[in-house]
């Protein structure tokens, strides 16, 4: 990302064309390109991106009926235009597609309008996020994101980086993708978050800059960018009632082990998420990324265990005036009955200060969407 930063500032022409250094560009690629950057500085486009096998360099002809999209892992994936959206174009198959978000290796753009929208993030590291954090720019300050149906170039799709990742792969991507979710994505973060427990756990950095890029430049809400843009990705089913650290005193609700079957308990707060983050779903389930919380049987003093959250898993209340987490159909309440790392169910006290819970909202978290 910083060597692009560095080209753009070296280089005298008006428009800026990206690629990476492994592909193949087709016959007749730039001038359909550079036509729509032309007619509308705010455009950015991208070609359509042919596959080169990278074992024998066999060139494969792409779909021009897909367009750029993600999930709420804020992975980039490639989907089909709208069957609607397919019938329309049968009459000129030449139109521009309108995108979401672009793969983020190649596309063309105006230079005054690239450093105008602040360039990339230059605290960024290496590869990953970039696109998203560039294709919500682009949308919500103002601009749009095109494929070009008549220009394609081909790319050697390797299996490997060829480079390292200092802190490992994993980590950088997630630096990159919650800078992007903390300047662009609003309230909507959580849902990242809530699919990304552990991203959380990987520091950011300080984004007041990017923050007063947006203020700058009047951009619009990710709402917006939902409602106009991208109407398609639908928030996910299970809303949270909040998500963080369940705590007593200065003990939190911890997985332990971490494991399915293993017990569950307390230890000590540590505040950096990871075993001790726990989401609240509105269906009542007390959830650690792909697991639940749920007592051996129903009877007092039964421990906890985590067990894969499905169709039977337990409901749970919190009462707010009382503090107690109890279950939803008997009179049983979480209870840590003062025995260190132990938690069980036990027959519901108003007065036992075993069974009192505070509930922390991670960092980055606003329950009110």
């Amino acid at each position: 990302m910083r060597s692009r930063v560095r080209g753009s500032e070296i280089a005298t022409a008006p428009v800026l064309t990206f690629l990476d250094s492994h592909v193949e560009c087709n016959v007749n690629w730039l001038e359909p390109l550079l036509d729509r950057v032309a007619e509308d500085p705010t455009r950015v486009v991208c070609p359509i991106i042919d596959v080169i096998n990278m074992d024998n360099f066999q060139y494969i002809g792409a779909s021009s009926e897909l367009r750029g999209g993600f999930d709420w892992n804020l992975v980039f994936k490639w989907e089909y235009l709208s069957k609607e959206v397919r019938s329309q174009r049968q009459k000129d198959p030449t139109l521009p597609i309108r995108t979401p978000m672009i793969a983020g290796g190649l596309f063309v753009m105006n230079k005054d309008y690239f450093v105008k929208l602040g360039t990339y993030d230059k605290e960024m590291n290496i590869w990953g996020g970039e696109n998203l954090e560039i294709s919500f720019r682009v949308w919500q300050c103002g601009g749009s994101l095109e494929i070009i149906p008549c220009s394609r170039v081909g790319h050697v799709f390797r299996k490997r980086h060829p480079y390292s990742f200092p802190g490992g792969s994993g980590n950088v991507f997630a630096h990159n993708t919650r800078r992007a979710a903390e300047v662009w994505m609003d309230q909507y973060k959580r849902y990242y978050y809530n699919a990304v427990p552990l991203s959380r756990t990987v520091p950011f950095g300080n984004i007041a800059d990017r923050l007063a890029l947006k203020k700058k430049l009047g951009c619009k809400p990710f709402k917006w960018y939902l409602d106009n843009v991208y109407p398609e990705l639908k928030l996910p089913a299970t809303v949270d009632v909040f998500v963080g650290s369940i705590r007593q005193g200065y003990m939190c609700l911890d997985t332990l082990e971490n494991q399915i079957g293993k017990t569950a308990g307390i230890f000590p707060c540590h505040d950096y998420g990871g075993n001790q983050e726990w989401t609240f779903t509105i269906g009542g389930s007390i959830k650690h990324d792909t697991m639940c919380l749920s007592p051996t049987d129903y009877s007092a003093m039964s421990l906890l265990v985590m067990k894969p959250c499905d169709s039977s898993t337990d409901e749970w209340k919190y009462d707010e005036n009382t503090k107690q987490l109890r279950l939803k159909f008997v009179n049983l309440c979480l209870d840590t009955l003062g025995i260190h790392e132990m938690i069980s169910i036990n027959v519901c006290d108003n007065l036992n200060s075993n069974q009192k819970w505070e509930y922390l909202v991670a960092a980055g978290i606003d329950n009110n969407v």
